[in-house]
């Protein structure tokens, strides 16, 4: 749990941008966002396959390889 004390003379916009910076830091969001909703084990790997085929055809697009077409 992400808990930030505000010190004395410190304004309310720097306290709040080290929440927002401890928040980040400790995935809170991304925790969130994963529980949100629930997906079957299948649906999980399928969606974990799937990025992975993005993450690849932009690292070959990155390098300067020709993507190529599935058919």
């Amino acid at each position: 749990m992400a808990e930030v004390q505000v010190h004395d003379g410190e304004s309310l916009e720097n306290a709040l941008k080290r929440f927002k910076r401890k928040v980040l830091q400790e995935d809170i969001i991304k925790d969130i966002k994963r529980h949100a909703f629930y997906l079957k084990p299948g649906q999980k790997k399928r969606v974990k396959s799937a990025l992975a085929r993005k993450r690849n055809r932009k690292k070959r697009s990155r390098d300067g390889e020709p993507v190529q077409a599935r058919s």
